[in-house]
């Protein structure tokens, strides 16, 4: 009887390690960027706080499942992750046709233009097209942003219910509280066609977003343009705000849906 109660005692704790090792690993993978490709055993134990061994241990898990490989200087990443990356981009790169209409929007209007959808209480940057300009605002594909602000959220909020604004209000600092400042935003954008939003997420940038409709007349993704502040002023907010419209209604017309996208 002993015995037994041990081990279902001990379950919870194993099972909690486990996602615990899961965690540290998914830390590790996470430092790999385009800016920094390969990384040290130094940098992953200064980066995750791991002792060395626990990291070095984890390396080497990972080397054996193929999610790292070994580099002269160090780690990086493995052929198991070009496999995932290769099967992800295929399931949810957006068309060709939809990266068409930004590439042309992002170089008539001279900023970097975005696609997001919601999931969950986060939008994700589906897809992008940098600005010409040599100081100008990046959003990687992939890049989780929260809901509770931005030009784009107040798109993607249109037609999302109360207890949904509230779920999204209670990730913000401003707390529920929040929900009536969403409520109202997503209203004069849903208003006046497009949403403009200044220093809200980021310091310094201001983006403009229209609403990609589905067949059904719900919207389904926003469309932005975003860049410094001072490249922003009232006439060119107006002028970006038709322009995005446009191509909106074209990305609309093409049928445009996305696997991460979620009812809200």
């Amino acid at each position: 009887m002993s015995d037994g109660r041990t081990r279902a005692e001990g379950e919870p704790d194993q099972q909690s390690g486990g996602v615990r090792s899961v965690r540290r690993a998914f830390d590790i993978l996470t430092l790999l960027t385009e800016d920094r490709p390969v990384i040290t055993l130094r940098e992953i134990t200064e980066a995750t706080g791991l002792a060395k061994t626990t990291a070095l241990r984890l390396v080497q898990t990972l080397e054996e499942s193929g999610l790292l490989g070994a580099h002269p200087s160090g780690y990086t990443a493995g052929p198991a992750l070009w496999r995932w990356a290769y099967l992800a981009r295929g399931q949810w790169e957006v068309p060709q046709e939809t990266r068409k209409v930004m590439r042309a929007l992002a170089d008539r209007l001279g900023e970097t233009v975005n696609l997001f959808v919601a999931r969950g209480v986060h939008r994700i940057c589906v897809a992008h097209e940098e600005s010409p300009h040599p100081l100008r605002h990046v959003v990687d594909v992939g890049d989780e942003q929260p809901l509770w602000a931005g030009a784009s959220s107040k798109i993607l909020l249109r037609d999302a219910s109360e207890a949904f604004l509230r779920r999204v209000a209670a990730t913000s600092p401003q707390g529920e509280e929040q929900a009536g400042r969403l409520r109202t935003w997503a209203a004069e954008a849903a208003a006046r066609g497009y949403a403009v939003s200044s220093s809200e997420f980021d310091e310094g940038l201001t983006a403009v977003a229209v609403p990609v409709t589905g067949r059904t007349g719900r919207v389904v993704a926003s469309l932005s343009v975003s860049g410094p502040s001072h490249r922003f002023p009232y006439e060119a907010v107006e002028r970006f705000a038709g322009e995005l419209a446009q191509g909106a209604r074209l990305i609309s017309d093409q049928g445009f849906s996305h696997p991460l996208s979620s009812e809200i």
